[in-house]
């Protein structure tokens, strides 16, 4: 691409090159900076953008690329115009916004991303630089590049939209359901023509998704397993991304959900959200919102667990919305069992949910009654808060760390 300011004195060139060296280490975290804060601005409030984990997700590693491909290039080239990210995944994350209607405003999220990157470029290079001249040399022309790398990726970016734009097939599905789970008014009838969904029965919403997002064959294998499955009722797929599809299930009775986790658990590296079961158009809407939820949960945990059902872990996901102060929640209530062996905290956990009936937990554990009791009275020795003072909040903590149980070991870490 043709520069568009003065080449580099060779001293300054290298000074560049030695910062984006120094730079590049720290790519990981100025991604994990910038991601939040570029999304809510791009997004503008779009809930459909920002309850999606695994946009969400893509939206961090292009961003990530992103800095790569700016640093990589003045390793190589220093203080040049830099050719903007362009590749499959950027290609086929602009393709899954438009097939959902989905218009980020890219120039307000390159400004937030630059806002955090010249700040941290700034510190970069008044630690590093101590030649004033060579300073200000050094910043004019890293100015220079980064805002038009900025213009130049979203005149890419805007390219790449419109070309995607262009004969969607998914476009209309996806239009009409998220008209539906958005809370637009419609009728039954209607939003059962348009999909070829049948409405007015039980049906259940679940959310697949692997964290690959090359893996897109594990995902098509996971929906025709499920498809076999579920021969009994109807069943919508919508490819919401590269990475994940939205899926109704439906009939007369609600969804046999050991049969849906079964079959999940049937193909790798495919994970499931399950949102509640119920009956007509809301609970289309509500079943959805529910598996939505239950993945960005999952997500902002960095949860390996592979099948959520969203009633089961919905207090979790309100403790844990701060992650910090869901981290502080359980370390001052658990105290050394937080970190202690894990089956003390299972035998514990299994214990209140049998209602404090030790025959009970030992037969849901495969154990014998005095071997849980053993575990219990260790496990509640080392909890801050005992269980027989507040069973709760005991409870409420175990559940957070079988979700996540890195939780604290990265706290304390």
């Amino acid at each position: 691409m043709e520069d568009l300011w003065p080449s580099p004195s060779p001293a300054a060139a290298a000074m560049f090159r030695s910062l984006c060296e120094w730079l590049m280490a720290d790519a990981d975290a100025l991604a994990d900076a910038i991601a939040r804060p570029a999304m809510l601005a791009s997004a503008h409030g779009d809930a459909a953008l920002l309850a999606d984990a695994s946009l969400m997700a893509e939206d961090r590693e292009l961003n990530r690329a992103d800095i790569v491909q700016w640093l990589t290039s003045n390793i190589q080239h220093p203080g040049r115009r830099v050719d903007p990210y362009v590749g499959p995944r950027s290609a086929a994350y602009v393709a899954d916004l438009v097939s959902r209607g989905i218009a980020p405003d890219f120039v307000a999220g390159w400004r937030a991303a630059l806002i955090i990157g010249w700040r941290r470029w700034l510190e970069l290079c008044t630690a590093k630089c101590p030649d004033p001249d060579l300073l200000v040399e050094v910043l004019a022309v890293s100015a220079h590049s980064l805002v038009q790398y900025a213009l130049d990726s979203v005149a890419m970016v805007r390219e790449v939209s419109l070309a995607a734009s262009m004969g969607n097939a998914d476009a209309q599905t996806l239009a009409m359901i998220q008209l539906i789970v958005g809370g637009a008014p419609m009728t039954q009838d209607i939003a059962e023509e348009r999909l070829g969904y049948r409405m007015g029965c039980r049906h259940v919403a679940l959310i697949l998704w692997t964290d690959a997002p090359d893996q897109d064959g594990a995902l098509d294998e996971a929906v025709a397993t499920l498809r076999a499955a579920s021969r009994s009722g109807t069943m919508l797929v919508a490819r919401a991304t590269s990475a994940s599809r939205w899926i109704w299930l439906s009939g007369q009775d609600v969804p046999d959900l050991h049969q849906v986790a079964r079959a999940v658990a049937d193909v790798r590296r495919v994970r499931a959200a399950v949102g509640r079961p119920g009956h007509g158009l809301e609970a289309f809407r509500s079943s959805h919102e529910d598996a939505l939820a239950a993945h960005v949960m999952l997500t902002r945990l960095e949860s390996d667990r592979r099948f959520t059902v969203y009633s089961d872990v919905e207090l979790i996901d309100s403790l844990t919305k701060d992650r910090v102060g869901a981290q502080r929640f359980v370390t001052k209530t658990l105290g050394a069992l937080a970190t202690a062996d894990a089956t003390l905290r299972q035998a514990l956990l299994t214990y209140v949910q049998c209602g404090f009936n030790t025959t009970r937990a030992a037969a849901r554990l495969y154990l014998h009654r005095n071997t849980v009791e053993r575990r219990v009275s260790r496990a509640n020795e080392l909890s801050v808060v005992k269980v027989e003072d507040n069973p709760t909040y005991v409870a409420a903590a175990l559940l957070v760390l079988e979700l996540a149980p890195e939780l604290v070991t990265t706290a304390s870490g």
